[in-house]
């Protein structure tokens, strides 16, 4: 199995696309929007055309109405990878959600169930007492987890402090327990990490392009389509891009403040992917884009190799 890991907009699909033409494969997408259907634009899904080139799982398998877990993923996710070896193809799982690769390769453990009173509760206590609120109290009871969650990432806060309160165990000395990983699979892991300035610059330029090709349009249409969708929780209309896109429709910022809202959130994203995937074991990284000659020759090479 190969796994192409690394930041947005550097070149994983482009990669994957040329590795599975060359070598039978099929590709298993670990995106966490992607998952949605009628999302296109910005998720910067590959094209139609390139999903009838190359077989593609993980891509609009759910309702944005319905949520989706990583455990979801995983569990269709490896069916879907189950199915492709035993036809005699390469699986490539291709994508930038580290959580969705964790529970894809290693599992999750069972944590307690949610509590709508506690998380309402964690929830106000942000508010009234400030942004990092729930950070500081993390870092207090779970140092660990503390230090992998960002101190933004307010739902997976409430996740970690909900899970230590009611466990009364640290959630990440629950993750070390009753994990399932995946077997079955010899796994190579590439990761690209192109030059940081050479990245945000693409970033930018992938930004203007999602707005240029109608992000807006689509964003209006998802919210005739889906008028209750911005109540779901982890709605994916409060994905980067989209969320800028709605708050420019609704007259919060311009088209230019939104523009530069979503090109600074998804370099803000970027960093906090490498940051999760450098903890990733066993990854050969390429310092270069994916859709580059350099890159593609590094790949072919270490194919070879293992």
């Amino acid at each position: 199995m190969l796994v192409i890991l690394g930041p947005t907009a550097s070149g994983k699909t482009a990669l994957s696309l040329e590795l599975a033409r060359r070598h039978n494969g099929e590709i298993v997408s670990c995106d966490s929007v992607a998952v949605y259907r009628d999302f296109e634009i910005g998720t910067a899904k590959p094209s139609r055309s390139e999903r009838a080139a190359v077989p593609h799982h993980m891509v609009d398998v759910a309702s944005p109405e319905s949520g989706f877990t990583a455990g979801e993923y995983a569990r269709q996710a490896r069916l879907a990878l189950n199915d492709i070896a035993q036809r005699g193809k390469l699986p490539i799982v291709v994508g930038g959600t580290g959580l969705y690769l964790r529970a894809l390769l290693f599992g999750l453990f069972a944590g307690p169930p949610r509590s709508e009173d506690l998380r309402a509760r964690l929830t106000d206590a942000e508010s009234a007492k400030g942004k990092g609120y729930l950070h500081r109290l993390l870092r207090r009871i779970d140092a660990a987890s503390a230090g992998n969650i960002h101190p933004n990432d307010t739902p997976k806060l409430i996740r970690a402090v909900e899970v230590c309160l009611a466990a009364r165990q640290k959630m990440s000395e629950l993750w070390k327990q009753g994990r399932d990983p995946l077997t079955g699979f010899r796994i190579l892991r590439l990761g690209l990490e192109p030059e940081r300035a050479a990245l945000y610059d693409r970033i930018n330029r992938r930004c203007e392009a999602m707005f240029e090709n109608g992000l807006l349009e689509e964003t209006r249409a998802l919210l005739a389509s889906y008028p209750d969708l911005l109540a779901v929780p982890n709605s994916p209309l409060n994905a980067l891009g989209y969320r800028q896109a709605v708050q420019a429709i609704r007259g919060e910022l311009s088209l230019e403040q939104a523009l530069a809202a979503a090109q600074q959130a998804h370099r803000n994203y970027a960093k906090r992917q490498l940051t999760w995937f450098r903890k990733e074991p066993d990854v050969c990284w390429l310092q270069a884009f994916g859709d580059t000659p350099a890159a593609l020759a590094a790949a072919e090479q270490l194919l070879a190799q293992k």
